[in-house]
């Protein structure tokens, strides 16, 4: 745990002296265990009058460190963002062995025993050097954050907001809105028609979403927006809702990462954990496959698709299917062989990645047709697995053609960065 979020965790404590008494988490398994420390300063605010000549550390506060080290553990397992605060409901068992005197380095160890509706059992020990100086048991109450909303912002009676969502200055929320638990809305940010927004989504100031599509036919029909949960959409994103005609309906999955400015069109569909890079456009009707990074400045033509672990290069025009797990780039965009950075870093093993590679030897260096090297990869018994079957599959499910282009020459092929 990064030595930053002690403090945003520790604030969200209902009852706590002003003082951090947390200085770093050593250790820490979710959901089970923290271990953090303290070092005991002479300076320290609470020694000032606190028996003249023999300054010690109240006992008092030694439970306050068992506290602010168990709300870390209990907050930090649904991330930063999460709406939340630790309430201190009992302390059982507590027992005080030694003194804590200035410059003393404790340990204070946490662990969660159990759960009981809404309240938690977690029992702690402070110990200095390897003598434990005190224990206790801590009832805890996890209770989520009401809802916070501007003064200026303009929320519709309608909107249906959850536990723990922000909604800043200015920003404007529509009545057929639904946003879920711990989301942060930006200021000046619009959100608009029939719109689902899932949970934990950090939406930056000045972003557009659920408003009208860029359609000609558009008449007003009650289409949709949905937005998974977890999302980073940075400022000046719009996305619009779907047509009548296109199902009605844009799509956005979980964990996805929208830069500034990007852009997703009526009726597209979005997987989860990609990444849009800055102004990066979809035209109407496109599908995003999951893990697809589509670069900065990109356009993707209406009806298109991005194949799953698809590395679109910055400013390049996709025309057709851009293929899953490669690379495609350029204006006409080109293919320019298989993504293998972006597959390792999701964990796709080298045999996996072997035979991706040379399934695209047929599709790509060998002089076949579309046709025939297909046949020749499923005829293939060392070919088999999920992604080249997803790959196959994937080309024969095309309605404009798939990006089999390779670059004419050489000095062509633009620098890509992975």
């Amino acid at each position: 745990m990064h030595a930053d979020t002690i403090p945003l965790l520790v604030d969200r404590l209902r009852c706590r002296f002003p003082s951090r008494l947390v200085d770093a988490v050593v250790e820490h398994v979710p959901d089970e265990r923290l271990v953090a420390v303290k070092n005991v300063a002479v300076d320290e605010d609470f020694f000032q009058g606190h028996f003249p000549g023999a300054p010690l550390l109240p006992g008092v506060l030694m439970i306050e460190t068992l506290l602010q080290a168990s709300a870390c553990l209990l907050l930090h397992r649904d991330g930063l963002r999460a709406g939340s605060r630790v309430r201190l409901r009992g302390i059982n068992d507590a027992k005080f062995r030694r003194q804590v005197v200035p410059g003393d380095r404790i340990r204070i160890e946490v662990a969660r025993l159990r759960v009981r509706g809404p309240v938690t059992l977690v029992h702690g020990e402070v110990r200095s050097g390897e003598q434990l100086v005190a224990e206790a048991d801590l009832l805890l109450a996890v209770e989520p954050d009401p809802v916070s909303i501007a003064p200026t912002a303009v929320v519709s009676p309608g909107a249906v907001l959850g536990e723990g969502t922000t909604i800043g200055p200015h920003a404007v929320i529509g009545p057929d809105v639904r946003i879920g638990r711990r989301c942060r809305i930006g200021a000046s940010t619009v959100i608009d028609g029939r719109t689902e927004i899932g949970d934990d989504n950090d939406i930056a100031p000045f972003v557009s979403i659920g408003l009208a599509p860029q359609h000609l036919k558009y008449a007003g029909q009650p289409t949709r927006v949905e937005v998974g949960s977890r999302n980073s959409i940075r400022e000046f994103v719009t996305i619009h809702r779907g047509t009548a005609e296109g199902g009605g309906v844009t799509r956005i999955g979980d964990d996805n990462l929208l830069m500034a400015y990007a852009h997703v069109a009526h009726d597209c569909s979005v997987g989860s954990d990609t990444i849009l890079g800055n102004a990066a456009t979809l035209g109407g009707h496109v599908h995003v496959g999951d893990f697809a990074n589509i670069s900065a400045f990109s356009g993707v033509h209406q009806f298109c698709r991005v194949g799953r672990h698809a590395f679109i290069g910055g400013y390049s025009v996709v025309t057709r299917d851009a293929m899953p797990f490669a690379k495609t780039v350029g204006n006409r965009a080109r293919i320019y062989g298989l993504n293998t950075i972006g597959l390792e870093r999701h964990g796709l093993s080298p045999e996996t990645i072997a035979k991706l590679r040379r399934a695209y030897r047929y599709l790509l260096v060998s002089k076949l047709n579309t046709t025939m090297a297909l046949g020749r990869i499923e005829a293939d018994p060392s070919l088999a697995c999920p992604e080249v079957e997803h790959l196959v599959e994937f080309i024969r499910t095309s309605h404009r053609g798939v990006l089999l282009r390779r670059p004419t020459h050489r000095a062509d092929e633009p620098a890509v960065d992975d």
